[in-house]
């Protein structure tokens, strides 16, 4: 217990040691002639700048929205080549296909005029 009260004083204190204040002094002329000096006293914390921290995270998330995008994006056109060349592939099978089967169909029938041949031929 001791031990975490010295160690938030301690944190206390460092973060006081490291404030910056930043005085600007204005002086404005009425019309009434007089003068009104104004003097605005900004304070910040040398540690972190939560503005800073929220500026670098919009920044982040900005640039993953962006690559996300991208991604998305290139992913969508692969898809669609690899579709149109899957469509094209599936064509040429079953133009193929019918090739072969034509060919298949012009050799049995070869064959099996040869084979009539032959056994007529062995029947003389």
């Amino acid at each position: 217990m001791k031990k975490n009260i010295i160690i938030a004083a301690a944190f206390l204190g460092l973060m006081t040691a490291c404030e910056k204040s930043t005085s600007k002094t204005e002086t404005i002329e009425n019309p009434d002639g007089s003068k009104t000096t104004i003097t605005t006293t900004e304070t910040t914390s040398g540690i972190v700048d939560s503005s800073d921290v929220n500026k670098t995270r919009n920044d982040i998330n900005n640039k993953i929205d962006k690559a996300t995008s991208e991604i998305d994006t290139k992913a969508d056109a692969a898809k669609q080549k690899i579709d149109a060349t899957a469509e094209k592939t599936k064509k040429d099978l079953n133009e193929a296909g019918k090739d072969i089967k034509e060919a298949a169909a012009k050799g049995a029938g070869k064959i099996e005029e040869s084979a009539k041949k032959l056994k007529e031929d062995l029947n003389k």
